[in-house]
C-alpha cells in the first residue's frame, strides 16, 4: 500500500492557514507593488507595457502549472511532482507558496529587461527572443537544483528529479514555456489581443481551481 510521502505531509501542515503569515510579507508586498506602480507608470508615458505584459503572463502561466501539480497530489495521494515543506509564511498549495508567488511576480519583468533593444538583432544565429527565453528557463532551473538540493524543493518521481532527463523535463514544463507565452504575447500587434491572451491564462487557472478544487477539492 503506497502511503502519502514525509515531504506532502510537511507541506500539508499548516497550508492555507492565515496564521503562519509572518511580519515580512509586508515588506516583500510592498516591493512587488512599487515594482508595478513604477512601471505602469512608465507605460501611461511610453504606450509600452510589454514589462507588465509579460510579469502577468510568466505568473499566470506558473499559476497554471501549480493547479495541475496540486491535483497530481489529489489524484495520488502520494505526493505532487513537487512539494515545498519548510518554513513559510503562507502555504498556498503543496508545492507554492508566499515566497514562490512574489518571485514569480517579477519574473517576467526582470526576463523584460534582460532583452536586447532590438528586436531583429540575433544571438549564435537565434532571434534574441527566444535565446534569451533559453538562457532565462536554464537559469531558473539551475536555481531550482539548488533548492532541491537545500532540501527546500522536493521531487518524488523518478523522472523528474537531478538526472539529465530530468532536469531536461524540469525545462520543458516548468519554465520554458512561461517564457515562450511571455515572447509570444507581447509579440501579438495590438493591446487589445494581448489583453484577451492575458485573460485566457488566467481564466485556464481560475476554472481549474474552481471546478477541481473548489468544488471537487482535487487542488491541494
Amino acid at each position: 500500500m503506497l502511503l502519502i510521502t514525509e515531504a506532502s505531509s510537511q507541506a500539508l501542515q499548516g497550508l492555507r492557514d492565515l496564521s503562519t503569515l509572518t511580519w515580512y510579507v509586508i515588506p516583500f508586498l510592498a516591493i512587488v507593488l512599487y515594482i508595478y506602480t513604477v512601471e505602469v507608470s512608465k507605460a501611461k508615458k511610453s504606450g509600452n507595457w510589454d514589462p507588465i505584459v509579460a510579469g502577468l503572463v510568466i505568473f499566470g502561466m506558473d499559476f497554471i502549472n501549480e493547479t495541475w501539480n496540486g491535483m497530481v497530489f489529489a489524484a495520488t495521494q502520494i505526493s505532487a511532482v513537487w512539494t515545498t515543506p519548510g518554513p513559510s509564511a503562507f502555504k498556498v498549495m503543496v508545492g507554492w507558496n508566499i515566497e514562490i508567488i512574489f518571485w514569480f511576480l517579477i519574473a517576467g519583468i526582470i526576463y523584460y529587461y534582460m532583452l536586447p533593444p532590438d528586436k531583429e538583432k540575433k544571438i549564435l544565429g537565434l532571434p534574441n527572443r527566444w535565446f534569451m527565453a533559453i538562457i532565462f528557463s536554464v537559469l531558473c532551473v539551475i536555481v531550482e537544483c539548488i533548492l532541491n538540493i537545500a532540501g527546500l524543493l522536493i521531487w518524488e518521481y523518478p523522472w523528474w528529479n537531478l538526472s539529465f532527463a530530468g532536469v531536461w523535463l524540469i525545462f520543458l514544463i516548468g519554465y520554458f514555456p512561461f517564457v515562450a507565452m511571455a515572447n509570444i504575447v507581447m509579440g501579438l500587434k495590438s493591446a487589445k489581443n494581448k489583453v484577451i491572451a492575458i485573460g485566457g491564462i488566467y481564466a485556464i487557472a481560475i476554472i481549474l481551481n474552481v471546478i477541481f478544487g473548489g468544488i471537487l477539492g482535487w487542488v491541494y
